[in-house]
């Protein structure tokens, strides 16, 4: 059984993930590697569809290959959508989740909540979050992430 913890230590590794993906923006190559071993690591992309809707996508928003989720993290000149900024590589210091709650099952689990990303200004940015987690040989791996900012009626 997945259990909240296992939830919790998967989020922990991917928001360090992120923090490092930043860190490593000007040395592209590095940046590169560690990014795509990041979702080779985090994400389940080898095992099938992977759902991935990222916040700031308007024109292509989902994003359903490994290649589509590189370019979202760290865009560069060999980027799959034209869109694409490099979120990750904003950089960010910190990011952090508040779970609103979890679903936890055998060999699934999903988790949905806010989590926040610290700019250098120390500014905390607020996106809403949903990702699905699949155990796969005692590993639990992203197939599942929709994120988005708050509603805003202004």
């Amino acid at each position: 059984m997945i259990t909240k913890d296992d939830v919790i230590q998967v989020q922990k590794l991917w928001g360090a993930g992120v923090v490092k993906i930043g860190s490593l923006k000007d040395q592209r190559s590095n940046c590169e590697d560690f990014t795509s071993a990041f979702l080779d690591d985090l994400y389940g992309f080898e095992l099938g569809a992977v759902l991935f809707k990222p916040t700031k996508c308007e024109v292509e928003q989902f994003r359903p290959s490994k290649a589509d989720a590189l370019s979202y993290f760290i865009a560069g000149d060999n980027r799959a959508c034209n869109e694409d900024k490099g979120f990750a590589i904003q950089p960010w210091t910190n990011v952090r989740f508040e779970n609103s709650n979890f679903i936890l099952e055998e060999n699934r689990a999903i988790a949905m909540g806010n989590y926040f990303f610290t700019d250098l200004d120390n500014n905390e940015a607020k996106v809403e979050y949903t990702f699905g987690y699949k155990l796969v040989n005692q590993k639990l791996k992203i197939d599942l992430h929709h994120s988005s900012f708050p509603y805003s009626h202004s």
